[in-house]
């Protein structure tokens, strides 16, 4: 499995926030938090029915902007997660690596912006 620091990981989320179009990164870093941890936790995992064996890459935990309305107060804020352990054991080499990031990190967003993921896979 490949092996990168934590600092090389968060870099690459870094480089993929860049590399999306400015003008919805600008919006969503205003209203989301964009973060990273090794593995989900087991309520995560449990929340989203996962099993044992299923990998997830990345999170989106907020409410989309198409369920929101106007003057609507936020409870909690949005936040998407990057997981890193499952992203190194599908990726091969750090080209592929840098790939995976830069797709979950813009599904995630998608989630944010009240895509599903059939409509998602569409666009990819």
């Amino acid at each position: 499995m490949l092996q990168i620091s934590d600092e090389q990981f968060e870099d690459l989320i870094g480089q993929a926030l860049d590399e999306l179009p400015q003008e919805y990164v600008q919006r969503l870093l205003k209203d989301v938090a964009v973060t990273w941890a090794d593995d989900p936790t087991p309520q995560q995992r449990e929340q989203l029915k996962l099993r044992h064996d299923s990998l997830l890459f990345g999170l989106y935990e907020g409410l989309p902007l198409t369920q929101r309305y106007n003057g609507m107060q936020k409870i909690t804020p949005d936040k998407i997660t990057i997981f890193k352990h499952p992203i190194l054991a599908v990726s091969p080499n750090a080209y592929a690596l840098k790939d995976q990031i830069k797709r979950t990190v813009w599904h995630e967003m998608a989630h944010y912006f009240g895509l599903n993921h059939k409509r998602i896979h569409e666009l990819e």
